[in-house]
Protein backbone atom coordinates (compact mmCIF):
# COMPACT_ATOMS: atom_id res chain seq x y z
CA UNK A 1 0.00 0.00 0.00
CA UNK A 2 1.72 2.99 -0.69
CA UNK A 3 1.03 6.52 1.01
CA UNK A 4 0.14 9.95 -0.36
CA UNK A 5 3.22 11.98 -0.53
CA UNK A 6 3.55 15.86 1.41
CA UNK A 7 4.33 18.08 -0.97
CA UNK A 8 7.61 19.50 -0.86
CA UNK A 9 8.05 22.15 2.10
CA UNK A 10 9.43 24.52 -0.09
CA UNK A 11 5.84 24.66 -1.95
CA UNK A 12 3.92 25.31 1.00
CA UNK A 13 4.92 29.28 1.40
CA UNK A 14 4.37 30.03 -2.17
CA UNK A 15 0.76 28.12 -2.04
CA UNK A 16 0.09 29.72 1.33
CA UNK A 17 0.74 33.69 0.16
CA UNK A 18 -0.96 33.09 -2.92
CA UNK A 19 -4.29 31.62 -1.12
CA UNK A 20 -3.97 34.79 1.10
CA UNK A 21 -4.11 36.86 -1.77
CA UNK A 22 -6.95 35.23 -3.92
CA UNK A 23 -8.74 35.78 -0.33
CA UNK A 24 -8.24 39.44 0.41
CA UNK A 25 -6.97 39.00 3.96
CA UNK A 26 -4.48 41.21 5.42
CA UNK A 27 -2.48 40.52 8.77
CA UNK A 28 -3.03 43.58 10.04
CA UNK A 29 0.60 44.70 10.25
CA UNK A 30 0.98 46.48 6.88
CA UNK A 31 -2.02 48.74 5.78
CA UNK A 32 -4.69 48.06 3.32
CA UNK A 33 -3.57 49.69 -0.19
CA UNK A 34 -6.57 52.55 -1.26
CA UNK A 35 -8.07 52.04 -4.50
CA UNK A 36 -7.69 54.61 -6.59
CA UNK A 37 -10.53 57.17 -6.57
CA UNK A 38 -11.66 56.23 -2.94
CA UNK A 39 -10.86 58.62 -0.30
CA UNK A 40 -8.58 57.79 1.96
CA UNK A 41 -7.92 59.45 5.47
CA UNK A 42 -4.59 61.35 4.44
CA UNK A 43 -4.57 64.97 4.22
CA UNK A 44 -7.52 66.80 2.63
CA UNK A 45 -7.03 67.06 -1.45
CA UNK A 46 -8.99 69.17 -3.67
CA UNK A 47 -11.37 65.86 -4.73
CA UNK A 48 -11.65 64.75 -0.87
CA UNK A 49 -14.79 64.21 1.19
CA UNK A 50 -12.83 66.21 3.95
CA UNK A 51 -12.24 69.36 1.61
CA UNK A 52 -15.72 69.46 0.56
CA UNK A 53 -17.32 69.56 3.81
CA UNK A 54 -14.40 72.28 4.57
CA UNK A 55 -15.48 74.37 1.43
CA UNK A 56 -19.58 74.01 2.31
CA UNK A 57 -18.56 75.21 5.95
CA UNK A 58 -19.58 78.61 6.21
CA UNK A 59 -17.29 81.35 6.97
CA UNK A 60 -17.42 84.34 8.70
CA UNK A 61 -19.72 87.14 7.51
CA UNK A 62 -17.62 89.95 6.59
CA UNK A 63 -19.57 93.46 6.94
CA UNK A 64 -19.24 95.46 3.43
CA UNK A 65 -16.53 98.57 3.31
CA UNK A 66 -17.57 101.74 2.63
CA UNK A 67 -18.82 102.41 -0.60
CA UNK A 68 -16.51 104.00 -3.58
CA UNK A 69 -17.46 106.27 -6.33
CA UNK A 70 -17.67 103.89 -9.44
CA UNK A 71 -15.16 104.01 -12.26
CA UNK A 72 -12.31 105.37 -9.99
CA UNK A 73 -9.09 104.30 -10.32
CA UNK A 74 -6.81 103.87 -7.22
CA UNK A 75 -4.59 106.51 -8.29
CA UNK A 76 -7.54 109.34 -8.42
CA UNK A 77 -9.13 107.92 -5.59
CA UNK A 78 -5.54 108.20 -3.32
CA UNK A 79 -5.94 111.99 -4.62
CA UNK A 80 -9.30 112.61 -2.91
CA UNK A 81 -8.44 114.07 0.93
CA UNK A 82 -9.36 112.30 3.31
CA UNK A 83 -11.83 114.83 4.89
CA UNK A 84 -13.92 115.42 1.80
CA UNK A 85 -17.32 114.38 1.99
CA UNK A 86 -18.30 115.90 -0.86
CA UNK A 87 -16.99 115.12 -4.62
CA UNK A 88 -18.15 116.53 -8.01
CA UNK A 89 -17.04 114.30 -10.57
CA UNK A 90 -17.04 115.36 -13.91
CA UNK A 91 -15.94 112.57 -16.22
CA UNK A 92 -15.14 113.10 -20.01
CA UNK A 93 -15.89 110.72 -22.81
CA UNK A 94 -12.41 110.76 -24.36
CA UNK A 95 -9.24 112.24 -23.97
CA UNK A 96 -10.01 114.48 -27.18
CA UNK A 97 -13.81 114.95 -26.61
CA UNK A 98 -15.67 118.15 -24.75
CA UNK A 99 -18.44 116.47 -23.91
CA UNK A 100 -18.75 115.32 -20.38
CA UNK A 101 -21.29 114.34 -17.44
CA UNK A 102 -21.40 115.04 -14.02
CA UNK A 103 -22.21 113.66 -10.61
CA UNK A 104 -22.26 114.70 -7.22
CA UNK A 105 -21.50 112.47 -4.40
CA UNK A 106 -21.37 112.33 -0.93
CA UNK A 107 -20.21 110.86 2.21
CA UNK A 108 -22.00 112.21 5.08
CA UNK A 109 -21.44 109.23 6.66
CA UNK A 110 -17.77 107.70 5.97
CA UNK A 111 -18.72 104.24 7.27
CA UNK A 112 -21.12 104.06 4.88
CA UNK A 113 -18.77 105.55 1.75
CA UNK A 114 -19.74 107.56 -0.95
CA UNK A 115 -22.92 107.79 -2.33
CA UNK A 116 -25.08 110.10 -5.47
CA UNK A 117 -27.02 112.78 -4.63
CA UNK A 118 -27.63 114.40 -7.92
CA UNK A 119 -26.91 113.87 -11.41
CA UNK A 120 -25.91 112.91 -14.05
CA UNK A 121 -25.90 116.11 -15.81
CA UNK A 122 -24.96 116.82 -19.16
CA UNK A 123 -21.62 118.70 -18.99
CA UNK A 124 -18.88 120.48 -21.70
CA UNK A 125 -15.03 121.09 -21.08
CA UNK A 126 -12.23 122.36 -22.80
CA UNK A 127 -12.52 121.98 -26.66
CA UNK A 128 -9.69 120.11 -27.67
CA UNK A 129 -10.12 117.36 -24.24
CA UNK A 130 -7.99 117.05 -21.66
CA UNK A 131 -4.79 117.27 -20.11
CA UNK A 132 -2.63 116.31 -17.11
CA UNK A 133 -0.19 119.57 -18.02
CA UNK A 134 -2.28 122.40 -18.72
CA UNK A 135 -0.77 125.05 -20.00
CA UNK A 136 -2.43 129.06 -20.97
CA UNK A 137 -4.24 128.70 -24.54
CA UNK A 138 -4.20 124.95 -24.93
CA UNK A 139 -8.08 124.57 -24.85
CA UNK A 140 -7.96 121.52 -22.93
CA UNK A 141 -9.59 120.86 -19.20
CA UNK A 142 -6.76 119.72 -16.74
CA UNK A 143 -6.89 116.41 -14.89
CA UNK A 144 -7.20 115.84 -11.59
CA UNK A 145 -8.57 116.19 -8.18
CA UNK A 146 -9.13 120.01 -6.86
CA UNK A 147 -10.62 122.06 -3.55
CA UNK A 148 -13.95 123.79 -4.67
CA UNK A 149 -13.97 127.09 -1.66
CA UNK A 150 -14.75 130.06 -3.65
CA UNK A 151 -17.96 131.06 -6.02
CA UNK A 152 -19.36 134.11 -7.17
CA UNK A 153 -21.46 135.51 -10.42
CA UNK A 154 -23.14 138.48 -12.18
CA UNK A 155 -26.16 137.63 -10.52
CA UNK A 156 -27.41 137.72 -6.96
CA UNK A 157 -26.68 134.96 -4.44
CA UNK A 158 -29.18 131.79 -4.84
CA UNK A 159 -28.17 130.43 -1.56
CA UNK A 160 -24.79 129.19 -1.93
CA UNK A 161 -23.19 127.65 0.79
CA UNK A 162 -19.57 128.83 -0.16
CA UNK A 163 -18.48 132.53 0.26
CA UNK A 164 -20.30 134.05 -3.20
CA UNK A 165 -18.65 137.39 -4.51
CA UNK A 166 -21.54 139.36 -6.56
CA UNK A 167 -19.87 141.50 -8.94
CA UNK A 168 -20.53 142.65 -12.59
CA UNK A 169 -17.08 142.08 -13.86
CA UNK A 170 -18.74 138.34 -14.06
CA UNK A 171 -20.33 139.99 -16.84
CA UNK A 172 -19.26 138.22 -20.36
CA UNK A 173 -20.44 138.38 -24.55
CA UNK A 174 -18.90 137.49 -27.59
CA UNK A 175 -19.43 133.99 -29.35
CA UNK A 176 -18.43 130.59 -28.62
CA UNK A 177 -16.99 128.19 -31.08
CA UNK A 178 -19.51 127.67 -32.58
CA UNK A 179 -20.87 130.59 -32.73
CA UNK A 180 -23.47 130.11 -29.85
CA UNK A 181 -23.87 133.45 -27.57
CA UNK A 182 -21.82 133.43 -24.41
CA UNK A 183 -23.62 135.94 -22.40
CA UNK A 184 -25.04 134.98 -18.85
CA UNK A 185 -21.88 132.04 -18.88
CA UNK A 186 -20.29 133.61 -16.06
CA UNK A 187 -23.69 133.92 -14.11
CA UNK A 188 -23.07 131.90 -11.80
CA UNK A 189 -19.19 130.11 -10.84
CA UNK A 190 -17.46 128.00 -8.92
CA UNK A 191 -13.72 128.42 -8.73
CA UNK A 192 -11.76 125.27 -9.50
CA UNK A 193 -9.01 125.71 -7.40
CA UNK A 194 -6.19 124.52 -10.06
CA UNK A 195 -3.21 127.67 -9.76
CA UNK A 196 -4.84 129.90 -7.75
CA UNK A 197 -5.75 131.07 -4.33
CA UNK A 198 -8.22 129.62 -1.80
CA UNK A 199 -10.44 131.92 -0.04
CA UNK A 200 -10.68 134.62 -2.70
CA UNK A 201 -12.62 135.78 -5.29
CA UNK A 202 -12.86 133.84 -8.27
CA UNK A 203 -11.95 136.99 -10.21
CA UNK A 204 -8.41 137.11 -8.42
CA UNK A 205 -5.31 136.57 -11.16
CA UNK A 206 -3.32 135.04 -8.78
CA UNK A 207 -1.44 132.50 -10.25
CA UNK A 208 0.89 130.70 -7.84
CA UNK A 209 2.38 128.16 -10.87
CA UNK A 210 3.07 131.23 -13.34
CA UNK A 211 0.70 132.55 -15.99
CA UNK A 212 2.10 130.42 -18.71
CA UNK A 213 0.31 127.88 -16.80
CA UNK A 214 -3.17 128.98 -17.24
CA UNK A 215 -6.08 129.75 -14.69
CA UNK A 216 -9.42 131.24 -14.24
CA UNK A 217 -10.28 127.39 -14.75
CA UNK A 218 -14.31 127.40 -13.60
CA UNK A 219 -17.40 125.67 -13.09
CA UNK A 220 -20.47 127.72 -14.39
CA UNK A 221 -23.16 128.06 -16.73
CA UNK A 222 -23.11 126.10 -19.85
CA UNK A 223 -23.57 128.15 -23.18
CA UNK A 224 -24.38 124.98 -25.47
CA UNK A 225 -20.30 124.40 -26.49
CA UNK A 226 -17.21 123.57 -25.54
CA UNK A 227 -15.30 125.54 -23.16
CA UNK A 228 -11.79 127.05 -22.94
CA UNK A 229 -10.70 124.54 -20.28
CA UNK A 230 -13.55 124.93 -17.65
CA UNK A 231 -16.33 122.82 -17.29
CA UNK A 232 -20.09 123.95 -17.71
CA UNK A 233 -23.49 122.54 -16.44
CA UNK A 234 -26.91 123.81 -17.20
CA UNK A 235 -27.82 127.08 -15.30
CA UNK A 236 -30.45 125.34 -12.89
CA UNK A 237 -27.75 122.00 -12.67
CA UNK A 238 -25.08 125.53 -10.99
CA UNK A 239 -28.45 126.68 -8.77
CA UNK A 240 -28.53 123.26 -7.22
CA UNK A 241 -24.56 122.73 -7.21
CA UNK A 242 -24.28 126.81 -5.62
CA UNK A 243 -27.00 125.57 -2.68
CA UNK A 244 -25.62 122.24 -2.15
CA UNK A 245 -22.03 122.84 -1.94
CA UNK A 246 -20.91 122.70 1.78
CA UNK A 247 -17.70 124.40 2.85
CA UNK A 248 -18.09 122.51 5.96
CA UNK A 249 -17.60 119.05 3.69
CA UNK A 250 -14.59 120.27 1.91
CA UNK A 251 -16.08 120.00 -1.17
CA UNK A 252 -12.99 118.90 -4.49
CA UNK A 253 -14.12 118.26 -7.77
CA UNK A 254 -12.65 115.04 -9.89
CA UNK A 255 -12.32 116.17 -13.29
CA UNK A 256 -10.94 114.01 -16.62
CA UNK A 257 -11.72 112.02 -19.56
CA UNK A 258 -12.77 108.59 -18.48
CA UNK A 259 -9.44 106.77 -19.05
CA UNK A 260 -7.70 108.97 -16.55
CA UNK A 261 -9.74 108.23 -14.07
CA UNK A 262 -9.72 104.61 -14.28
CA UNK A 263 -6.35 105.05 -13.47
Amino acid sequence: MSLPRRPPALLVAPLLALALLLTGCSSGAAPEKTPAGVPGQGAAGPQSDAASALRSSPGPTLAPGPAEIPDLGPQTLAQIPAEARQAFVVTGEETDSYRSRAVLYSRADPAQGWEPVAGPWPAHNGMDGWTDHHVAGDRRSPTGVYPLTDAGGRLPDPGALLPYDEHPRFAVDGEGFFGEPLEGSFDYVVAINYNRTEGVSPLDRTRPLGLERGGGIWIHVDHGGPTQGCVSVPEERMEELLRTLDPEMNPVIVMGDGETLRR
